[in-house]
């Protein structure tokens, strides 16, 4: 039984703009579980297409249940392959990734088409699928469905840095990450308590002035 999951995504920048992000966009605010590169491999063909291959090393963090099956030394990083055709003529690249190691555990494998986008030209589209198996007796629909989750939320981490790579190569002020707005939010929370603490103690002394003058006028009654 393997999992699938068929999705598409548009990114408002030109095809040229998102071929040129996608060798640049690690690092980003939202790439840490990333943790290495390297091109292992490239070539021009005779029709003029790029092939690349790239190898990511990237964490591996396992459910706390799938971490009981396994030693304790076992590798908590995850290497991926990533295998590119870029043909520039008809503005089209297409990727190819899976892991070469914790296979059995989980093995995912993507594939993504960019292409220019059939409503605005000047934006692109990401056909993405990907394919969730394991081979784990016993537990194999629980690491499915675990993978397919975890890839979910990695499209997500992986579009917000498409954009914010994006806005940097267009000498725009990249968007906060959502780690920063909430440390901004802590910040101007403890602020506006401290204002409010400053305040009330203000007040406090006033009233006590206050009630302090009203005694005495009292006395002299």
């Amino acid at each position: 039984m393997v999992k699938y999951f068929l999705g598409q995504s548009v990114l408002r920048s030109s095809w040229d703009q998102v071929f040129a992000a996608f060798w640049q966009r690690y690092p980003n605010p939202y790439s840490k579980h990333v943790l290495t590169e390297d091109i292992v491999h490239r070539e021009v063909t005779p029709d003029q297409k790029l092939l690349s291959r790239r190898l990511l090393t990237k964490t591996n963090r396992m459910p706390r249940w799938a971490e009981r099956l396994f030693p304790a030394n076992v590798a908590h990083s995850v290497y991926i392959l990533e295998d590119s055709i870029v043909d520039p003529q008809n503005q089209t690249m297409t990727t190819f990734t899976w892991n070469i190691n914790h296979a059995r555990l989980m093995m995912v494998e993507e594939r993504c088409v960019y292409c220019v986008n059939s409503d605005n030209s000047g934006w692109t589209e990401i056909h993405r699928e990907a394919w969730v198996s394991s081979s784990l007796f016993g537990v194999s629909r629980a690491v499915q469905e675990f993978g397919l989750a975890r890839f979910k939320s990695n499209v997500t981490k992986t579009m917000k840095g498409f954009e914010y790579i994006l806005a940097k190569l267009q000498g725009e002020t990249p968007s906060k990450t959502l780690v920063e707005t909430a440390k901004e939010a802590k910040e101007k929370a403890k602020e506006t308590a401290l204002a409010a603490t400053e305040k009330a103690k203000d007040l406090a002394s006033k009233a006590a002035t206050k009630k302090q003058q009203q005694q005495q006028q009292q006395q002299f009654v």
